[in-house]
Order: C-alpha cells, then structure tokens, then sequence
C-alpha cells in the first residue's frame, strides 16, 4: 500500500500524464469497468411480433427505429434497406450499429465489414468494428481497425481511446496510457478516457498515479457511479480509506443500484486510514490534471 508524501500529492497530477508516457509494469489485476461499449443490454420486447418491413423502408424510418432504442426493429429494417441500396453504406453502418446494440454481434461485425468495403475511409465503421472485435476477444483483429481509423483521422478522440482498450487488452500498458493521453490532449472533456487511464493504472498497480485522472473526471461528470467508484479504489488502495468511503458513498448517491459501490462500501466501513496519510485535495488535483493535459511532457 502506498503511503504517499505531501511533495508527491503535490506534482501528483502533473506527473499523471507523462507517466501515462513513461510509467513502469506491475501485476495486472480486475476492476472496474472502463468504456461504455461493452455488448448493451437487449431492448424489451414491447410488441408481440415483429412489425411487417415495406420494402422500400426508408433510411429516417429506420433511423427513427434505432434512436428509440428498438434495436431489434432497425436490424430488421436496415437489413431491408440495405438489401435495395447496396452501395449506401451509412446503411450498413447503421445495421452494425442496431445489431451490436442488440447483442446480435456476428451480425454486427459482418454489417461493419459491409460499409468499410463499400467505403473504406469510413472512419466510424472502423472505430465501431474494433469494438465489436474486442467484445469478441479479438484485440489483435481490433487493432488493426483501429491503427486504420487513425492513420484516416488522427485527429478523432474516440479512435485514440479505443486504441488504449485495445493495448490495455493486449497488455502493451504504456501504449495503452499514451493513447489516452492522446484523447484526453484532442478532448480535455473526453472523461471516459480519463476513466480508463485511471483504470490501466489501478490494474497496474499504480494506484497514486490514478487518482488525477479520476478525479478529473469526477469534476467533469458527477453523475457517473462508475468514475466515482474507481476514484474510491484508488483512495483506497493509497491508504486514503476515510476519502475513499465518502467516495463510495457518493457513487450510491448518484445509483443507489449500483453493486460494485456497494461491495466496496462495505470493504471499507469501519476501516481506518493508513498511518501518515493525510488528505488529498481532490478538487486541486483534478484541476491541475487539467492544466496539465494539453502538455506533452518527456521521459
């Protein structure tokens, strides 16, 4: 456990970036989960049976389908789409889309493949089929796609931080945080990548090192029980227990469901903080993780 210094929670958050650069490896172990893109909860079933398609549904119907969150309905109905306008394909992109987020993830993945044959510099369909590889533990098919991705756009958040799921897969840790950065540097509000860094460190066992990050992203978003959870893992792994419970605590305010917070509410109840921790202002760290962000930092 670490017991850190004041002069190191002082440059904690200005390290925070060029360690994400340069840092060491340690065991990795589970947390907490990063990145929202995992296989989504199928939709209820709100009709009895699958509404008759036309065949010459149009593009905003199915759309229209999709944006209300009846995944299964657009599958159908850009399936159909498609089958009449092959060479659209923002068609077989949207298909990729409603079979990924109804669990369908062959489907998804071959829809995907679709569009990039039809239009090999569309840059969405190749960030969504890395996804989808990486849910199918594929990494090295994901990082090809992705590696496609930024060598199109380099300057597109999304695809750095896909990247960093893909080497954190991978196990390649310091590409992983160097590909974070890179969002966080595109998109200093990009809170989901500053999530996952914070989670390659803890699985890293850099649990000082974390907590700029997450606790950035807490001020960016506090309504997220998730960032909340893993800042309180970080607090306390570093011996920081009395900070890491009102954490935790927070987490459940925010999702009273929330099941990870709860276990690690009650991990921490009636523990007390390391001996010489002192508290970490929150607050200044994440605030001068911010102005650190955009620079680049040396080893």
């Amino acid at each position: 456990m670490y017991r850190p210094t004041i002069a190191a929670l002082a440059t904690l958050a200005t390290l925070a970036l060029s360690v994400a650069a340069c840092g060491g490896h340690e065991k990795h172990q589970q947390v907490s989960t990063g990145e929202p893109v995992t296989t989504p909860k199928v939709e209820a079933t709100t009709t009895p049976s699958a509404p008759v398609i036309p065949e010459n549904v149009s593009y905003a119907t199915a759309e229209s389908a999709y944006t209300a969150h009846r995944y299964s309905d657009a599958v159908g109905m850009f399936d159909v789409y498609t089958k009449h306008r092959p060479d659209n394909a923002w068609g077989y992109y949207m298909l990729g889309l409603s079979s990924w987020k109804s669990g369908q993830l062959d489907r998804a993945r071959d829809a995907f493949e679709a569009a990039i044959a039809k239009d090999p510099k569309q840059v969405k369909s190749l960030v969504n089929l890395s996804r989808v590889l990486l849910e199918q533990d594929k990494p090295g098919d994901a990082l090809e796609q992705i590696q496609a991705a930024i060598a199109l756009d380099s300057t597109n958040g999304s695809s750095w931080r896909v990247l960093g799921r893909v080497n954190a897969r991978l196990g390649k840790v310091d590409e992983s945080l160097d590909a974070y950065r890179r969002a966080i540097t595109i998109d200093s509000t990009d809170t989901w990548a500053m999530n996952d860094m914070g989670l390659v460190l803890i699985d890293n066992g850099r649990y000082l090192d974390a907590i700029s990050p997450l606790a950035r992203a807490t001020q960016l978003d506090t309504n997220n029980a998730t960032f909340q959870n893993n800042l309180g893992l970080a607090l306390e792994r570093t011996g920081h227990v009395t900070q890491a419970k009102s954490v935790f605590e927070k987490a459940l305010s925010v999702d009273s469901t929330y099941a990870k917070a709860k276990v690690s509410l009650e991990r921490v109840t009636g523990r007390s903080d390391a001996k010489d921790v002192e508290p970490i202002d929150l607050d200044q760290v994440g605030h001068a993780f911010a102005t650190s962000s955009g620079n680049e930092g040396g080893c």
